[in-house]
């Protein structure tokens, strides 16, 4: 398959979310507050950046207050091909589960979080920093999920405990799900409450049954 290189990925990536219907009010803000930091790295199904990744997600973890909220890192794949979901998924976690051998070499998990994907305290960790992470690609059968090309946004875990210990998460929530109805014409069946099920399940977006099983597995330190 051919790769359609998409041109200055950055700037269409901001001009998707900060369009008036966007649903997700959290990239909104991180982008109202230039909290968005972004990298570059080909094509999503290779690890030829993985290293210039990583370093740049440690740094992002250890330079990142621990009470900063709307602040995101994009990793950007503007040389993957399209992909469909099951495909885009594989990618995902064959990418994460990359970084994160990579990662251990330095850093041992966060501790706040479980390493398990099978757990509903599960949150991907790198640079010791725990994170939610949100793969968009042009292929996304959810439209606020359809990006101009592949990236993962890492969003830092700490930032939803600390919504969630000022009222402001529930809120927030609510209004993020009334606005991707509008958006896209239904609820997304994949969000469940924090503590419910594992958070790997909404990572690629791909609409997963109970039988799911994610493939990534940590490393015994």
């Amino acid at each position: 398959m051919a790769t359609a290189v998409q041109h200055n990925p950055r700037a269409k990536f901001l001009d998707r979310i900060g369009r008036p219907a966007f649903p997700c009010v959290g990239a909104k803000s991180a982008l109202a507050h230039e909290g968005i930091q972004f990298f570059e790295a080909g094509d999503l199904r290779t690890g030829a950046q993985d290293e210039k990744l990583l370093g740049q997600l440690q740094q992002f973890a250890a330079g990142a207050d621990p009470d900063a909220l709307f602040i995101s890192f994009v990793a950007l794949f503007p040389h993957t091909p399209r992909l469909d979901e099951a495909a885009f998924e594989a990618a995902l976690w064959q990418r994460l589960e990359a970084l994160h051998r990579l990662d251990a070499e330095a850093f041992d998990w966060d501790a706040s979080v479980s390493s398990d994907p099978r757990s509903p305290q599960f949150s991907m960790s790198l640079g010791g920093r725990a994170f939610y992470v949100i793969g968009v690609h042009p292929g996304a059968s959810r439209k606020a999920r359809r990006f101009g090309c592949a990236a993962l946004v890492f969003n830092l875990h700490s930032q939803f405990e600390t919504l969630r210990e000022d009222g402001r998460y529930e809120k927030m929530r609510a209004a993020i799900t009334e606005r991707d109805i509008a958006f896209s014409g239904s609820a997304n069946p994949m969000l469940a409450e924090h503590g419910e099920a594992s958070e790997a399940r909404q990572y690629s977006g791909r609409q997963v049954g109970a039988q799911w099983r994610c493939p990534f597995s940590a490393q015994e330190n």
